[in-house]
């Protein structure tokens, strides 16, 4: 296991400036965001322009790409050709792990169960594994829902970020089950009342969780995903949490 952090960490940074932050801070791997709403690199340019993207995410500064981050919004055909070319970035740029968000709550099963079939065929086609985000408000808020998904869907993993298991509607609920399918995390500290706390004030047990995932031989990144807030010290809280991590590693 790694210590990474996600560009989200600092979304209101043009990505050259987000990733000399987090150099700064002295992780070493980032999960980037290509998100078509608030990433800094969206899908639809990945599509249109790949071979500028590619260099871009190659010329980050000194940074592993641990992870990749996709929310496509475009109609059907668009949307898998999108996700197509953010698999094919994924290889070039050696990053075996993409995460995507489940359905909304609502959201037919079978309809789920289709698109997340056709999204990790794409993905097997370049060597990338889906993982899906643990999320509340969406399918994956019931952590049994996730792991019959995974079941269900050969080759689908699980980005856990156990925020969403402490905090909302089903907070408290016990997701031991998905750790088996974990191939990536997020992580903060996190309370019933609020999805972000600083760090060591909230109910995350984070040598809990390393030791759980240690049981099914993960090796890949614990990724920091703290977003700035008005009543943090946003610098102190991203050094305190990876250095905690590393400490537990």
């Amino acid at each position: 296991m790694f210590v990474a952090a996600s560009s989200r960490c600092f979304a209101d940074l043009p990505l050259d400036a987000a990733m000399r932050q987090l150099v700064d801070l002295e992780f070493s791997h980032v999960e980037v965001f290509l998100h078509e709403r608030d990433g800094h690199i969206k899908p639809s340019e990945v599509y249109e322009d790949f071979d500028r993207v590619l260099l871009t995410i190659r010329q980050i500064h000194r940074l592993t790409p641990a992870a990749l981050s996709v929310e496509i919004d475009a109609p059907d055909d668009l949307y898998y050709r999108q996700f197509a070319a953010c698999c094919k970035l994924a290889k070039a740029a050696k990053v075996v792990t993409m995460t995507v968000r489940a359905g909304e709550l609502g959201t037919p099963y079978n309809q789920e169960v289709e698109r997340l079939r056709a999204l990790v065929a794409l993905a097997t086609i370049e060597g990338v594994r889906v993982g899906l985000l643990t999320e509340v408000g969406r399918m994956t808020e019931d952590p049994a829902t996730a792991a019959v998904l995974c079941d269900t869907v050969k080759g689908l993993g699980i980005t856990l970020d156990p925020s969403h298991y402490i905090f909302g509607p089903r907070g408290g609920v016990n997701y031991d089950m998905l750790f088996r399918h974990t191939i990536h995390m997020r992580l903060r500290d996190t309370t019933r009342d609020r999805l972000q706390v600083r760090v060591g004030q909230g109910e995350v047990e984070y040598g809990r969780l390393i030791a759980q995932l240690g049981r099914y031989q993960y090796n890949r990144a614990l990724c920091v995903d703290i977003a700035p807030s008005d009543d943090i010290d946003h610098l102190a809280e991203l050094r305190k949490l990876r250095l905690l991590l590393e400490t537990l590693l």
